[in-house]
């Protein structure tokens, strides 16, 4: 089941400003982009966060992990509640975004 466009367009809404914010479907379900870097995936309508030592700390035992689809890395499976939540799920994709490495520039030969 794929996610529908009204979850993507309020969880976009409830990271507006963290940075520049965008979403991208892919496979049926959607990537969220902060600033270039893939944050987070939104499969079957819940959202899993990239994790990392930061975004850990942020959340402490906030969060369970889950895989956004079988052959997927471990994720941070945020609940519904938490995404309702506009200034927290808008601090933890920023300091997500910020602990990421840059995206790398693929040339052209």
């Amino acid at each position: 089941m794929s996610s529908k466009q009204s979850t993507i367009d309020f969880i976009l809404d409830q990271i507006q400003g963290a940075g520049e914010v965008r979403a991208r479907k892919m496979f049926g379900e959607y990537a969220l982009y902060c600033d270039d870097k893939v944050v987070a995936l939104v499969c079957d309508d819940q959202l899993f966060v990239k994790i990392t030592d930061a975004g850990k700390k942020f959340v402490g035992k906030n969060y369970k992990e889950g895989k956004a689809y079988p052959s997927a890395k471990p994720s941070m499976l945020i609940d519904e509640e938490l995404i309702e939540n506009r200034e927290w799920l808008w601090d933890l994709v920023r300091i997500t975004a910020d602990a990421l490495p840059m995206v790398k520039v693929k040339r052209k030969n």
